[in-house]
């Protein structure tokens, strides 16, 4: 919900409850009660309007100015002052504007039933301005918190396309080099991996865009981009690959594999040994499962230039705000192999 909701359901909320007051009586019927007078009804209703004078004062006046800043003697003061003046008012209303009412049997002993009767009502209007104290604390933090949240919101959407805008330059300069490399073998199959570079890039640029894609689209994605990458391999280079033939429509976010795949070539590949990348991807329930293995020959610092080095730990950020608690994500170096293993818990569309 957000702050202008939020907003529009706390007046919703207190013309219920005011509606519900003042109509009370005119549904609050019986044998022993009958349907009120116009001049009882009257009599009535000046009691809850007193109550809402000096709930709305607390709520838009006392509160905010002497109760939130800590002044409470004059919070005290203010409101002792204005009970006072209210019951005043209503007691010569009821006196001198309202005609009696005929029904309402004497005072047995008015000194003391009027002292009664004024203590009682101070308590009622002590407990008005303890609800109105509640509900305006409570309104004043669902408020913070609902803006508070919005604003972590706006955050997390500009850190995540801060992320997509760090990953999608790192795609690019990986595959532009793929076909740099093909164009002075194959200079049709350049062509088409041009072609096929300009299919991803629209992806990438605008099917990403959105916060998330049906896994078939994901999965088409990667299979263009393995095949892409197979251009450049050695024929010693061994690549098996695993995706689903049919996946589901499953909403998943975008470009969260490629980083693995990229690094499982960038890796796993030697120019003069024997090498291998093998990768494989399911749904298994509601788990959707990446596992990627892959020889390791490990690139310097000085030698890497792809700037792939933020795709893990970009991932890695992605997946906690993305997925917080649905999902597992491990990878390091096993022996002379590289693995890495991705699960996430998808949800329905």
């Amino acid at each position: 919900m957000t702050a202008l909701q939020s907003k529009y359901t706390g007046w919703l909320i207190h013309v219920t409850v005011w509606a519900v007051i003042l109509g009370m009586p005119l549904f609050v019927t019986g044998p022993d009660r009958p349907l009120m007078t116009g001049p009882q009804y009257v009599r009535f209703l000046l009691v809850p309007l007193s109550f809402m004078v000096v709930f709305y004062t607390n709520y838009f006046l006392l509160i905010d100015r002497y109760l939130t800043t800590r002044r409470f003697g004059r919070f005290t003061g203010y409101n002792l002052l204005l009970i006072g003046a209210v019951m005043l008012a209503v007691h010569l209303f009821f006196r001198h504007v309202l005609p009696p009412d005929l029904h309402r049997p004497p005072l047995v002993r008015p000194w003391q039933d009027t002292v009664r009767f004024f203590a009682g009502n101070l308590m009622l209007y002590i407990l008005v301005v303890g609800a109105g104290v509640a509900i305006r604390m409570t309104s004043g933090w669902y408020r913070a918190e609902t803006a508070r949240q919005e604003l972590e919101h706006s955050r997390t959407q500009a850190e995540l396309q801060n992320l997509k805008s760090q990953l999608n330059p790192h795609f690019l300069f990986n595959t532009l080099n793929n076909i740099y490399s093909l164009i002075q073998l194959d200079t049709d199959r350049a062509q088409q991996a041009v072609h096929d570079l300009s299919r991803l890039l629209r992806y990438v640029l605008y099917d990403s865009s959105r916060p998330y894609v049906p896994l078939a689209a994901e999965v088409d994605f990667l299979r263009d981009y393995i095949e892409l990458m197979r251009i450049r391999q050695p024929r010693h280079v061994q690549v098996f690959v695993s995706l689903p033939a049919t996946p589901s429509q499953r909403p998943v976010a975008p470009l969260l594999f490629i980083s693995l795949v990229e690094n499982a070539f960038k890796h796993g590949v030697d120019n003069d040994r024997p090498s291998y990348v093998t990768i494989d991807l399911h749904e298994s329930g509601d788990q959707l499962i990446c596992r990627i293995k892959n020889s390791y020959f490990p690139k310097s610092g000085d030698s890497d230039r792809s700037g792939s080095g933020i795709g893990l730990s970009n991932l890695t950020r992605r997946l906690e705000m993305l997925y917080p608690g649905r999902h597992t994500f491990e990878y390091g170096q096993n022996g002379e192999a590289y693995t890495a293993l991705l699960c996430i818990q998808l949800t329905d569309a």
